[in-house]
C-alpha cells in the first residue's frame, strides 16, 4: 500500500492544478485528501455535483471528510433532470448525467485556471469490463483517473483510507439514486425520494453493508448483504408497512442479497424473454 500511495502522490505532484469530480465516496475522498495534501489549497478544487438524484447522506459525508482535512469544496447544480434523454432512463443513462456534470465542470475549471480535471475512478473499476457508459463521458471529456493511473484498486484505496484516517474508510458504496430505478422506468424527482427514504428506513433498522432498494414501479426489491437476508424476511410486515406509507405497493426481499449491475441483468433477461 505504501507504494501504491507514494505513486498517487508522485502523479498528483506532476499536475499544475486541478479540479476533482467529488461526492464524497472513498475513492474520491482519498484522492481529494491526496490532491489537498500535494497541490495545497490554491491549486486544487473539489467540486460537488448536486441534484436530486445525489444522496444526501453522501452530501454529509463529501462535507465531513473536506472538513477535516481542509480540502476546498464548491457545490453546483447539475440539470440532468431536465434532459428527456436521462428522465427516459436508458441503459446508457450515466452517459448524459455525466456529460452534464462534465461539462459543467469544465467551465468551473477554465474559469479558475484548473489546467487538470479528474474522477474517483479506481483500477478496478476498469479491469472488469463493467457496464459503465459514465465513464465513457469523462472519456470525451477529457477527465483523468489518477487512481487508476496510479493502479490503485479498491482495496488499496479503503487501506491508504483507513491508514490516513478517513472516516468513510469502509463506507459501502453510494451511487446515485437514479442507479436504483429499473431502466426504463421514467426518472422522477418522486421515485428518488421514494427509494432514499426506503434506504434510510432500511439504515433505521440497523442494516449495514451494501443496501440497494431497486424501484420497479409499484414494488421494491430489497437487495441485502446474505446475512441480513433472513432477518429482513422476518420484519418484512414492519418494513412492508413503512414503504407501503412512502408509496410502494409491494416489498420483496431478494434472495439472491445485493450485487452489482443487478437492474442491468435484470433488464436484459427482460428483453430477451418473449
Amino acid at each position: 500500500m505504501p507504494g501504491a500511495l507514494e505513486s498517487l502522490r508522485q502523479l498528483v505532484r506532476s499536475f499544475p492544478s486541478a479540479l476533482l469530480g467529488y461526492s464524497g465516496g472513498v475513492d474520491s475522498a482519498l484522492l481529494a485528501v491526496v490532491l489537498r495534501g500535494e497541490l495545497g489549497r490554491d491549486r486544487m478544487l473539489a467540486v460537488i455535483g448536486r441534484s436530486e438524484s445525489y444522496p444526501e447522506a453522501q452530501w454529509r459525508m463529501a462535507h465531513e471528510v473536506a472538513e477535516r482535512f481542509d480540502v476546498p469544496v464548491l457545490e453546483i447544480a447539475t440539470h440532468e433532470l431536465q434532459d428527456p434523454r436521462y428522465l427516459a432512463n436508458p441503459t446508457n443513462r450515466c452517459f448524459f448525467c455525466k456529460s452534464e456534470l462534465w461539462e459543467r465542470l469544465g467551465v468551473v475549471a477554465r474559469e479558475r485556471g484548473l489546467v487538470v480535471v479528474c474522477d474517483g475512478t479506481n483500477a478496478d473499476d476498469l479491469g472488469g469490463g463493467e457496464h459503465r457508459p459514465g465513464h465513457a463521458a469523462g472519456v470525451r471529456a477529457g477527465v483523468r483517473s489518477p487512481l487508476a493511473e496510479a493502479g490503485l484498486d479498491k482495496a488499496t484505496i479503503r487501506e491508504a483510507a483507513r491508514a490516513l484516517g478517513l472516516p468513510n474508510w469502509n463506507a459501502p458504496a453510494a451511487p446515485c439514486l437514479s442507479s436504483r430505478v429499473q431502466y426504463g422506468l421514467q426518472i422522477t424527482p418522486a421515485r428518488l425520494r421514494q427509494v432514499e427514504r426506503a434506504e434510510a428506513v432500511l439504515r433505521d433498522l440497523g442494516v449495514t453493508g451494501d443496501l440497494r432498494v431497486r424501484h420497479r414501479g409499484d414494488f421494491a426489491r430489497i437487495e441485502v448483504e446474505a446475512d441480513w437476508i433472513p432477518k429482513l424476511v422476518d420484519r418484512l410486515p414492519e418494513i412492508r408497512a413503512r414503504f407501503e406509507a412512502l408509496g410502494f405497493e409491494r416489498v420483496e426481499v431478494d434472495p439472491a442479497g445485493y450485487r452489482r449491475g443487478s437492474l442491468l441483468a435484470g433488464h436484459a433477461s427482460a428483453v430477451a424473454t418473449p
